[in-house]
């Protein structure tokens, strides 16, 4: 996997040294071509907009109270990952995200897209975002819905897409170091330059903190620790132009994630090697293609609750991700933008794990699973401008496959004790969307859309049993696709300068939705259940005022859970809150200064599926200062959680975990 790394960032160095240079023609000739590399996807259709979104600016990105990407993403109501935990004291492979309260699992609903790549991990599904520094983007676009155009077998409840930062937002060099109340760090620093007509940028970053305890003080025993971390990212980013119209962009990501987690011996790692190339065609036939390359792991110790010892190492997860795609939009008239293309994902991976006896502490199994996943997908869309009305109308077919899956179990003697090796599975899926877009002059847009989605069940759902002591959540190697049907109306209004407002309401439903299935006290599975029907409403508000900035998204979600028989039909879908917002208010008195407060609120949840066990509301208070010494330096302090809120990120029967406490930062930036 070090090799995959190597030569990703390897590639990227050659690629910046060996560009060619900006014109093609001599410098001294007054007509030269100059070319312009933007180090972006294809744009945007004239008709995305049809479909309920939120953009969230590199201001915002880079002044969250926390400085972690899932911290800035749960300023789009909606937003949530399985727990309330960030990423910097929960199990990363809780750390699926979703939207409008589709959840009830770990996995992501919802695809996650770095420069147009997929980042979920391939076996679990859960994304990396201690991996993504916010610092080195330019750009977030949160679209709520289910998606039918590129990888839009993964994008049910929605799409996510961050988008590097270019050389003029990250300047030649940048480096910030931070330190908190706790004794915690997080030092990042980045170079960029412009390189043969393009440019290139390598930024690395480091978070270490003792951590704050995730367990109540009524509950610590001598075996309870910090929830402590240590982690680095370093990405390498080159773009070069090719020709006048073409040009190549490379990415390299390398990193490493190690946590603790309740109790002395818990331990968790997840790293990655990802590798992806580019390239981008802007002229009259535009086009897109894209490859991929990803080598994840990922380690957990389970300690006993009550004992204290470890009863499981879940020691090695290796998985592979491997992917692409091609998207051409051929010349059909200004007034039409067509879309056809094809992408294919592949995830391989397997588990290794040995149980251990909590009296003996000798080894009583060995287990091993895994399997491979892939999915083959064309799709075309086509967008048509009628004067003030946008349609849209989109189709995919995938081609999936689950196979390969396996189960097997020896006794610590290494005799063979159990052998599953399951029926490999394929078949063809079909998805639509259509929307419509009528301006109403340049104050109103009216939107309304539809839509099909679809998502494989993870190697992890499929194959994978965990251990949340004392539950134990088992496998289920006989589940199905899950599908999204969904509607939603919605308008945006801009009544004056400065001011953005926007109101959606919806109806989205997961069909064979896969759920932990509570079976009794202490063990639940992975069962696909009738649907998740959520309805509700989203509303998002962005004013400018002179010097003020205010930015809101409020989300009100009544989501249920559906299966005739069972004691949780009708309920609400565990970890799903009903009520969400977020407000931030922004203060720029002078140049180089920033001054931001931001108000978060998430209604109530469920621990499981039959209600049983609340994790109460909480509303938080998070600041962000950034205040000049000079043109280059300037003092940053951030606050987390001022009011000290007491947030439950766990509840299993009184068994509690606690999110951040409240934490203060104080550091310096630098800016060249």
């Amino acid at each position: 996997m070090k090799d995959i790394s190597r030569i990703g960032i390897l590639l990227v160095s050659s690629m910046t040294l060996c560009a060619p240079p900006l014109s093609a023609q001599d410098a001294g000739e007054e007509d030269a071509t100059v070319i312009v590399v933007t180090g972006e996807g294809l744009s945007e259709t004239p008709a995305a907009p049809a479909y309920a979104s939120q953009e969230i600016s590199r201001e915002e990105i880079v002044s969250s109270a926390s400085g972690r990407i899932e911290d800035v993403l749960s300023g789009v109501a909606g937003f949530q990952q399985f727990r309330r935990s960030d990423s910097r004291s929960a199990n990363p492979s809780a750390q699926g995200a979703t939207l409008r309260a589709l959840g009830g699992n770990a996995t992501s609903r919802a695809l996650v897209l770095l420069d147009g790549v997929p980042m979920a991990d391939p076996f679990f599904g859960f994304i990396p975002f201690s991996a993504i520094a916010p610092e080195t983007l330019g750009e977030v676009r949160v679209t709520r819905g289910g998606g039918a155009g590129p990888f839009g077998a993964g994008a049910l409840a929605g799409t996510i897409e961050l988008s590097s930062a270019g050389l003029d937002d990250l300047g030649s060099f940048g480096a910030q170091a931070l330190v908190n109340d706790r004794g915690g760090t997080e030092a990042s620093a980045h170079v960029a330059s412009g390189l043969g007509g393009g440019f290139g940028s390598l930024s690395a970053r480091w978070d270490r903190d003792p951590g704050f305890h995730t367990t109540p003080e009524a509950d610590r025993v001598p075996a309870t620790a910090r929830a402590a971390y240590d982690s680095y990212s370093v990405q390498a980013r080159g773009v070069v132009p090719l020709g006048e119209t073409m040009e190549l962009q490379a990415r390299g990501l390398v990193y490493d994630d190690r946590r603790t987690l309740r109790f002395d011996g818990a331990d968790s790692s997840s790293t990655g090697q990802d590798a992806s190339l580019r390239l981008v065609g802007h002229g009259d036939w535009a086009f897109e293609a894209l490859a991929y390359l990803q080598a994840r792991n990922f380690t957990n110790v389970v300690i006993s609750s009550t004992r204290f010892v470890p009863v499981l190492d879940q020691r090695n997860t290796p998985s592979t991700g491997l992917g692409g795609k091609l998207e051409l939009r051929p010349p059909v008239g200004e007034d039409h933008v067509l879309r056809i293309g094809a992408d294919y994902r592949r995830s391989d991976g397997e588990l290794y794990e040995t149980a251990i006896s909590a009296f003996s502490g000798n080894v009583t199994e060995r287990r091993n699973a895994g399997g491979t996943n892939s999915d083959l997908g064309l799709f075309i869309e086509h967008d048509w401008t009628l004067g003030a009305l946008t349609l849209t109308g989109g189709a995919r077919i995938d081609r999936y496959a689950i196979s390969q899956g396996f189960y097997e179990a020896r006794n610590a003697g290494g005799i063979l004790v159990r052998r599953d090796d399951f029926a490999d599975r394929s078949g063809w899926e079909k998805s639509f969307r259509g929307g419509l877009l009528y301006r109403l002059g340049d104050t109103a847009r009216l939107r309304a859309a539809g839509y099909t989605g679809l998502r494989l069940p993870t190697l992890n759902e499929l194959y994978r049993p965990f251990v949340v002591f004392p539950v134990t959540t088992n496998a289920n190697a006989g589940l199905k696709n899950e599908r999204l049907v969904g509607y939603e109306l919605g308008v945006d209004l801009e009544p004056a300068e400065g001011v953005e407002l926007s109101a959606t309401v919806f109806e989205n439903r997961v069909e064979d939705a896969i759920a932990n299935v509570t079976l009794d006290p202490v063990t639940r599975q992975r069962r696909n259940i009738e649907e998740i029907r959520a309805r509700g409403a989203e509303v998002s508000a962005g004013i400018t005022f002179g010097q003020l900035r205010f930015d809101g998204s409020f989300a009100y979600t009544d989501a249920k859970a559906f299966q005739p028989g069972a004691d949780f039909d009708a309920n609400r879908p565990s970890q799903t809150p009903r009520w969400a917002g977020s407000a931030t208010l922004g203060w720029r008195p002078a140049d180089g200064w920033l001054l931001a407060a931001t108000l978060r609120h998430v209604g109530d949840q469920f621990e499981d599926d039959l209600e049983s066990d609340v994790l109460p509301a909480a509303t938080t208070l998070g600041v962000f200062a950034e205040i000049p010494f000079s043109d280059r330096l300037a003092l940053v302090l951030r606050g987390e959680n001022l009011t000290d809120e007491t947030i439950v990120t766990r509840n299993q029967g009184g068994s509690i975990d606690l999110g951040t406490p409240r934490t203060v930062w104080a550091g310096v930036k630098l800016g060249l």
